[in-house]
């Protein structure tokens, strides 16, 4: 099977037809050598709007590493002229940075890996437009429209593909605390996106099941690594049978390897945590001086093309209903999701405070 060979090209051309409040941008996209031109329109001005070329920069904290986004946000940059500054680190801490730095923050966005950090610091975001909102499903966005979801994170157990089938594979995450599975199971148990997945199990399941969950994996004895992508690559290498991990990170290494890659995903048949989609996020801060063009990019995210490059680059679900979705993953209507408010994914340091009550944490 061949996977996405992915050239993107962006080029802005300003249509003969359009008005000075409005810039028609087309973008071509090349893939699998199949140039896709769409027409978007990212940067528009109302009556009493500014262009964006005259604003001042736009400072975005952003969650999402370099390597992932970085590419995306050069060209809205491109495209609307406008100098843009981005501070790259980890979710959580960024989230406590502009907690300690409140109304006196420089950041105009912030562009989490989760929704979690998010809903950490809700009460420092503005409301969102409703052209913004109607951009992405209903359960894709804050309840009370202080950030939207930009892409989707579905959690799945990866699993070598040497040793088992999906239907070797119990219906739901909970049974992976019978003893068959012990010494067997890998994990990252300070991987935020793991965080967010438990922090939805306490949701779903209440304290208690979530809790003894967690000591049913932890007497497991499941091999520890730091993040993500040494746990896929130790599910192919047959070093465990399965890991707990968010979807796209096979799909990357089968990308560099080829179809040959000793491990696939598995989405849980039950509708339970363990097939959570979460979502990478954005919302605009109260102290921001330069929300126009804050919302520009926002919409830029969320445009087809914004949205084309989260599915063929980053191999995550599009939310967008105009974006062609990777052909490589599941729909996501055929995923069994848990009815899990991604809104209320926000209180990580129970979570961890738990994670380390069950020894799972230092």
């Amino acid at each position: 099977m061949l996977f996405i060979a992915v050239s993107v090209m962006l080029v802005a051309l300003v249509s003969a037809s359009c008005t000075s409040d409005s810039e028609i941008v087309e973008v071509t996209r090349v893939v699998e050598n199949v140039v896709e031109v769409i027409k978007e329109i990212p940067v528009t001005s109302g009556e009493n709007d500014h262009h964006l070329v005259d604003a001042k920069p736009l400072v975005i904290y952003s969650g999402r590493s370099e390597s992932l986004v970085d590419p995306l946000i050069q060209d809205f940059a491109e495209l609307t002229g406008l100098e843009v500054q981005v501070n790259y680190a980890k979710t959580g801490p960024l989230a406590a940075t502009l907690l300690e730095e409140g109304g006196k923050t420089p950041a105009d966005i912030f562009f989490a890996q989760d929704p979690s950090g998010l809903g950490a610091i809700d009460t420092l975001l503005i409301e969102l437009s409703v052209d913004i909102l109607n951009d992405v499903p209903e359960w894709a966005r804050d309840p009370e429209n202080k950030w939207v979801g930009t892409s989707g994170r579905a959690r799945v157990i990866v699993y070598n593909t040497d040793e088992l089938t999906e239907a070797d594979l119990p219906d739901s995450i909970e049974d992976f605390v019978k003893p068959e599975w012990k010494g067997r199971i890998g994990w990252p148990p300070t991987n935020s996106s793991l965080h967010a997945m438990i922090t939805g199990m306490r949701q779903e399941w209440g304290e208690e099941r979530t809790r003894a969950w967690l000591e049913g994996i932890v007497a497991n004895e499941p091999k520890i690594y730091e993040k993500n992508t040494p746990t896929v690559a130790a599910a192919a290498a047959g070093e465990i049978s399965v890991g707990f991990v968010n979807h796209y990170y096979l799909h990357r290494f089968i990308a560099e390897e080829g179809e040959s890659f000793a491990a696939r995903n598995y989405y849980t048949r039950a509708a339970d945590p363990g097939s959570v989609v979460l979502v990478a996020g954005v919302g605009i801060l109260e102290a921001s001086d330069n929300k126009s063009a804050a919302a520009q990019f926002i919409k830029f995210l969320l445009s087809a093309s914004g949205q084309q490059f989260f599915a063929a680059k980053t191999y995550e679900f599009p939310l967008n209903e105009k974006a062609t979705p990777n052909k490589f993953l599941p729909a996501l209507d055929e995923i069994t999701k848990p009815n899990i408010d991604l809104g209320d994914l926000i209180d990580l340091k129970g979570t961890q405070d738990l994670l380390r009550e069950v020894g799972a944490l230092p």
